[in-house]
């Protein structure tokens, strides 16, 4: 249909990537292949309702329709989309065989600080790139300004927050959090540590990173 961008080298994959639990890489590509085949995901669902060989075949494509024909699914393929591919360009980059410990930690520090930018600065583009998104696809955005209720609550047990606080604060913010909270905990301060110190052993240019204070936290 002409939505995919081809170029030599670039294997294209017509279809959607199916997440492994011990890969971040994965689960970016699920992600950005599901917002860019939305449309033909949407058609085949429709195509399954109508065509269905089984009721329990056509009852499952209206579930999955009617919740992908969502404001907070298409909210959460957005974001998750975004976050993910900022890790995603640090896992990329750890994995280069050529890359030194120093530059390394250099990554991992400009990859918390673009999750921060993007928690501080982008929540409104954000909200902004998923409702042209919807309009797109005929999906009903919410007031904002309305307040916030659980679709698997009672109607009458309406949140005290607005429907904007909850994107806000309950998704976009707790992701990005738990994103920054996973980065924390894989290079914490001890490990950092250790890798500086290490990294201050390297014998290139005449062991030029030798660095004795940095050596001497590694050992203790």
């Amino acid at each position: 249909m002409g939505k995919l961008e081809t170029d030599r080298g670039l294997n294209q994959e017509l279809g959607l990537a199916r997440a492994a639990d011990t890969r971040w890489g994965s689960h970016y590509k699920s992600f950005k292949s599901f917002v860019s085949m939305f449309g033909s995901n949407i058609d085949v669902l429709d195509t399954i309702v109508v065509d269905a060989r089984t009721l329990e075949e056509r009852a499952k494509a209206k579930g999955y329709l009617s919740t992908c024909q969502t404001f907070e699914v298409a909210f959460m393929l957005h974001l998750m989309r975004d976050v993910l591919g900022i890790t995603n360009e640090l896992n990329t980059s750890l994995q280069k065989k050529e890359q030194d410990i120093a530059n390394a930690i250099l990554l991992v520090e400009v990859a918390k600080k673009r999750l921060q930018k993007l928690r501080e600065e982008e929540c409104d583009s954000l909200i902004d790139k998923v409702s042209a998104f919807c309009v797109k696809y005929n999906i009903l955005i919410p007031n904002f300004d309305d307040f916030y209720v659980n679709s698997g609550r009672s109607r009458r047990k309406v949140a005290d927050y607005t429907i904007l606080h909850h994107y806000h604060v309950d998704i976009f913010f707790k992701i990005i959090d738990w994103q920054v909270q996973e980065l924390n905990a894989r290079f914490n301060e001890v490990t950092t540590n250790l890798l500086v110190g290490v990294a201050c052993l390297n014998p290139v240019d005449s062991f030029s990173s030798f660095d004795i204070n940095k050596i001497l936290m590694m050992t203790e």
